[in-house]
């Protein structure tokens, strides 16, 4: 796949699934809550390892997510501000 279409394949899906992201942060957030309360008990504290970690993976690719859209959209901006056509219309 060149390049340039992959690219385009990858903005299309961050400009119509952002909202993924931000669900992913927020089941992140929830489990990372979850399994850091766990640790208070003895008999839980392997399962709130388990979810401390997943909770954690879960809000990096949340935030990740927001922030290569943010990029995406920022990036968009910039290349329609340059383009010599834009006081045409």
């Amino acid at each position: 796949m060149p390049p340039k279409k992959f690219h385009q394949i990858l903005r299309k899906f961050f400009d119509d699934f952002e909202w993924i992201h931000i669900t992913l942060g927020l089941i992140g957030n929830l489990t990372f809550f979850i399994g850091s309360i766990l640790f208070f008990y003895q008999d839980l504290q392997n399962a709130g390892i388990w979810l401390f970690v997943i909770g954690s993976f879960l809000m990096l690719i949340g935030s990740v997510g927001s922030g290569l859209v943010r990029y995406a959209e920022r990036k968009k901006k910039q290349d329609n501000s340059k383009s010599p056509y834009k006081n045409m219309g």
